[in-house]
């Protein structure tokens, strides 16, 4: 693995369980030592330094607070085991309170505080020692749905405001997606891509990327023809799809290809006016809370999922016969991987 980290930005590694995102980091903690390679912080070589040395600090999905010590007491330690005057450690831990919006907190005790409390305090016990980097090991795992997007948000505010480099573990996607400057794409200890948030999402380079990251439809299908202004043909298990041919890579005729389709790209309805359309039949449809996810077979082998707006659940009843297109522009092919899981929603 090869992998630069700029400073003051808010890096994540998201990939599935077991892909080495927690042993990248710890590593990069000193945790853990590297079987081959070096680690580097501001150009220093600190591969063989503790962690200690590091000015590197971590957060953890399980919070590790002293339960026998109140709210001070625990952002204290790390400044209280460095002999920080106690004048100074009162006015840092203020400091850290105040960031983490957890002022007149300092005597409650573990048992008191709510799941997030307790991970703003673990978060706010690493930002009090000043790191040069803070790594955080799928701090939210542990939180409900809405306090995990509320804590998003926060971490997102509190990385903008004080500019240190944020280095986040996680295997969920909304959560990369929504606070991250740049995503790395982890598969079995290897990188697939690095990215902004909306290159990963919109412009996946391999097929595990296009199936891990959201949801989407993946065709695989031979190039049929290749056209004009890099237009081109695919065979998708006999329903002739076109596409737009990638300027990453070198397209023939005859090889096959994987054209990443997000659900939402796809339309459909009784009109064809479309950028392209097919034909195809409605299988099924499912609310999903303001939205519905709607089977569509375009063949007797090849079915799409569509999302779209719940108000549009009745529109058209299962077995109704519609036609389907999508914006050629928005459906990118990358090469196709024998060896990728199928990851898809293609059939």
């Amino acid at each position: 693995m090869d992998l630069d980290i700029f400073a003051g930005e808010f890096l994540t590694l998201l990939g599935p369980s077991g892909c080495g995102k927690t042993t990248t980091i710890r590593i990069i903690a000193g945790l853990e030592r590297p079987s081959s390679g070096k680690v580097y912080l501001e150009n220093q070589d600190v591969t063989s330094l503790p962690p200690e040395q590091r000015g590197v600090n971590t957060v953890f999905q399980n919070y590790a607070l002293f339960p026998h010590m109140n709210v001070f007491q625990n952002i204290a330690y790390g400044l209280k085991l460095r002999h920080v005057p106690k004048a100074r450690q009162k006015e840092l831990v203020h400091e850290a309170l105040s960031l983490v919006r957890l002022q007149g907190y300092e005597r409650r005790m573990p048992t008191q505080l709510s799941g997030g409390q307790r991970q703003r305090v673990a978060i706010a016990r690493a930002l009090v020692l000043k790191p040069k980097i803070l790594l955080l090991d799928e701090p939210l795992g542990a939180l409900d749905l809405k306090l995990r997007q509320q804590m998003q948000q926060e971490l997102k505010r509190l990385q903008q405001q004080l500019g240190i480099t944020f280095l986040y573990i996680t295997h969920d996607q909304e959560e990369a997606l929504n606070m991250s400057t740049r995503v790395v794409i982890m598969q079995d200890g290897r990188i697939e891509q690095i990215g902004t948030p909306e290159q990963v999402y919109e412009h996946p380079e391999t097929v595990f990327v296009a199936g891990f990251v959201g949801q989407s439809n993946l065709l695989k299908g031979r190039v049929e023809a290749l056209g004009e202004e890099n237009r081109l043909t695919l065979n998708v298990k006999g329903v002739l799809v076109p596409a737009l041919s990638d300027s990453r890579f070198p397209i023939a005729q005859g090889e096959e290809l994987i054209l990443c389709l997000r659900p939402q790209r796809v339309l459909y309805g009784y009109n064809s006016q479309f950028d392209m359309s097919l034909t195809g039949r409605i299988l099924s449809k499912e609310y999903a809370g303001g939205l519905q996810h709607t089977r569509i077979a375009l063949s007797e082998e090849l079915t799409l999922t569509a999302m779209s707006q719940a108000a549009e659940l009745d529109a058209y009843p299962i077995g109704e016969t519609v036609s389907v297109g999508w914006d050629i522009r928005h459906a990118p092919l990358v090469p196709n991987d024998p060896s990728a899981p199928d990851l898809g929603e293609g059939e």
